[in-house]
């Protein structure tokens, strides 16, 4: 319920915050899509508010709520993407909540799912399995592995590649 409650606000929030960019007609208020190419908008339509992916959807740049089984980014992302799975390919910024989250470029605040997987990560990974280039925060799951730790892993296997004693770690790990 809570969850609920978060998203519907920020979707409102994201809709109010949408208004300029909208005037300049560049982007639209909402998508539905139930498998590209059958959506409302192109693949290339940047999406500032609201996007429902009843299979799987596909815009260029997405602001806002994300909702949907695959929801699917080609470049930069910023708000709440809630789902099965998240592919951003340009960097996010906010609260990833899907089974599988995965982002090219840098994902920047939360994210939540059974896998984790990112370029590089600023914020906090949770989940089974945290994967990332370059770490700066932390990531709390069963398996955490970073080349590049500038924080904390706490989970049974933790790996900073970057240390040059005790890269491997049970339980916690970190490097500063």
């Amino acid at each position: 319920m809570i969850r609920f409650v978060s998203a519907a606000l920020f979707a409102v929030l994201s809709l109010s915050l949408a208004g300029p960019v909208l005037a300049e007609g560049s982007a639209k208020p909402i998508q539905i899509a139930l498998f590209d190419p059958i959506q409302i908008f192109g693949r290339d339509q940047e999406i500032r508010g609201l996007r429902l992916n009843l299979l799987y959807g596909v815009n260029s740049r997405m602001t806002g709520l994300d909702l949907g089984l695959v929801n699917r980014t080609t470049g930069d992302f910023k708000g709440l993407q809630y789902g099965v799975v998240g592919l951003v390919e340009g960097n996010f910024t906010g609260w990833q909540d899907n089974f599988i989250n995965i982002t090219g470029g840098k994902m920047t605040g939360l994210a939540s799912g059974a896998y984790n997987g990112a370029g590089s990560a600023e914020g906090v990974l949770f989940g089974f399995v945290n994967i990332t280039d370059d770490m700066n925060g932390l990531q709390l799951g069963i398996f955490n592995l970073a080349k590049n730790l500038y924080g904390l892993q706490i989970g049974l296997i933790n790996v900073a590649q970057n240390k040059d004693k005790f890269p491997v770690l049970p339980i916690v790990n970190w490097s500063f």
